[in-house]
């Protein structure tokens, strides 16, 4: 089950993703991959940036979990989290589209290739999880690409978007519960 954590391990678990797989062919150094909001990327050459997370609505889970003899555990609740992920080549401006789209180009191809994560990317995040979190490319239209670049004075780049699904963050809460330690039975004739 993931702990609060779980978000940033898939954001990193992403990044080494893309790091095992683009560098050194198609990006030079691994920290030019990592973690960014397009408005403040630094050096990034391929950013990665989370921004939305919204409840999952295909799992409610709502049975109680036993924590001993006298607790009752709440049960997790479930997330996807939107990702868009953007290549910023520093090349030549007569060459950058073209670097940019080799970059994605090579994204697309590994995450297709990786659709799910594996307990080795996740760690102790994936132990006991009944679901496994999977990648998946959106569709999206035009104009809510538009909405989502939200980067003033900049003009909007070419971007994959990604969702990532079903994210599990177990629950703190617990409630003391009473067991039943005694029984009498009467019984009578009517």
């Amino acid at each position: 089950m993931g702990s609060y954590t779980i978000i940033a391990e898939i954001g990193n678990a992403i990044v080494q993703l893309l790091r095992d797989n683009l560098v050194p062919g198609i990006i030079i150094n691994t920290e030019n991959i990592g973690l960014c909001i397009p408005s403040d990327r630094g050096d990034i050459v391929l950013g990665i940036n989370l921004y939305d997370i919204r409840e999952n609505q295909d799992i409610v889970i709502t049975d109680m979990i036993p924590k001993g003899v006298n607790q009752l555990k709440y049960p997790s609740s479930f997330y996807d989290l939107y990702y868009m992920i953007t290549a910023y080549s520093s090349s030549d401006i007569k060459f950058r589209a073209a670097e940019d789209q080799k970059i994605l180009g090579k994204v697309l191809q590994v995450l297709k290739d990786n659709p799910t994560f594996t307990a080795e990317q996740l760690g102790s995040e994936l132990t006991n999880s009944r679901f496994v979190p999977k990648i998946e490319l959106l569709q999206l239209e035009n104009d809510e690409k538009m909405k989502l670049w939200n980067v003033p004075d900049t003009p909007c780049k070419l971007s994959l978007y990604y969702k990532v699904y079903p994210v599990e963050i177990e629950s703190n809460r617990v409630k003391e519960v009473k067991r039943v330690v005694d029984v009498d039975f009467t019984i009578q004739e009517a």
